[in-house]
């Protein structure tokens, strides 16, 4: 497949743009830092783009099959990357003609009547507490994508870790998974893959685990 990737210099990033170049696809890898992207073999363009800057958008993802986001940032403050670079990318498939995306959102983002009691009132009211900019962005960012026509699939992983990939974790579409709890980059990023052709996942939210 031609597939786009955004934020492909963050530590999920590196893990797609890795391994979808060594299953054979062709990627091009979306980064404010073109310079950043330290992947260079394999069939990879990497060109810059900023999901903040809605014209720096324009004609890169012509001819691509798929879009990933791993787009995302850090710390307390307020933001809008999430809500605003989905409206962005949602526009440049669009104009595009690409309707087929992936993106990442985050565990604590999911309703809390589909969470179970420990997560509904310790383990989300706890991280909301240093985190709640940060899942507010992430529920604009989602509805974003329900209100828009794309065949979009919303990964809701629980902590990530840097520890390499397993190949064995458990699945949950639409519905909760009991004892989600952590997922390396690495197997969320497999995932993201893995789903592109799957159905079963298109407007749908996957949650996934050890």
């Amino acid at each position: 497949m031609r597939l786009a990737i955004f934020g492909s210099t963050g530590p999920t990033g590196r893990a797609l743009v890795s391994q979808a170049l060594d299953q054979g696809h062709e990627v091009t890898a979306l980064a404010r830092d073109p310079a950043a992207v330290d992947a260079t073999t394999g069939h990879l363009q990497v060109v810059r783009a900023d999901v903040l800057d809605r014209s720096s958008l324009d004609g890169v993802l012509d001819g691509a099959d798929a879009v990933l986001s791993a787009i995302g940032t850090h710390g307390r403050r307020p933001t809008t990357v999430y809500s605003t670079g989905a409206a962005n990318i949602r526009d440049a498939m669009q104009r595009a003609g690409v309707r087929r995306f992936v993106g990442i959102s985050a565990l604590p983002v999911t309703p809390r009547t589909e969470m179970g009691a420990a997560e509904r009132w310790i383990v989300v009211p706890l991280l909301r507490i240093f985190f709640g900019s940060m899942y507010a962005d992430m529920t604009r960012m989602e509805q974003v994508l329900r209100d828009s026509d794309l065949d979009f699939t919303i990964m809701r992983p629980p902590q990530l870790t840097n520890k390499r990939a397993t190949g064995q974790y458990r699945t949950a579409i639409n519905r909760r998974l009991p004892r989600a709890r952590k997922i390396s980059r690495a197997d969320l990023a497999a995932e993201m893959l893995r789903v592109i052709p799957d159905r079963k996942t298109v407007r749908a939210t996957v949650t996934l685990s050890y």
